[in-house]
């Protein structure tokens, strides 16, 4: 079964801001973000339960190439992405997130 995938708005912003960092460093660089979150997320649609539990029902996901994860629930027959998260930064500031 084939899960619908929705970003919370602050998950997306956090998404929007580190493409538009890396995308400032080098544009290739920007793409590369887009491209492994991407991954990350076609990963957790194919597979929503492999990934880790980080805390309740949040399950977390590494990105690959960058210091980021992509933390999410799974919810009936939907998943929602709950934050794009820096690894090294503010550990559990999403928790309020649903």
């Amino acid at each position: 079964m084939t899960r619908a995938i929705s970003f919370h708005e602050d998950a997306q912003k956090e998404f929007d801001e580190a493409t538009d960092f890396y995308a400032m460093e080098r544009m290739s660089l920007g793409v590369a973000f887009v491209e492994a979150i991407e991954r990350a997320v076609a990963r957790v649609r194919e597979r929503p339960e492999s990934c880790a539990v980080l805390r309740g029902r949040v399950r977390k996901t590494r990105v690959a190439r960058f210091p980021y994860s992509v933390l999410y629930s799974v919810v009936d027959d939907q998943i929602r992405v709950i934050a794009v998260a820096h690894d090294r930064r503010r550990p559990f500031y999403w928790s309020g997130r649903r």
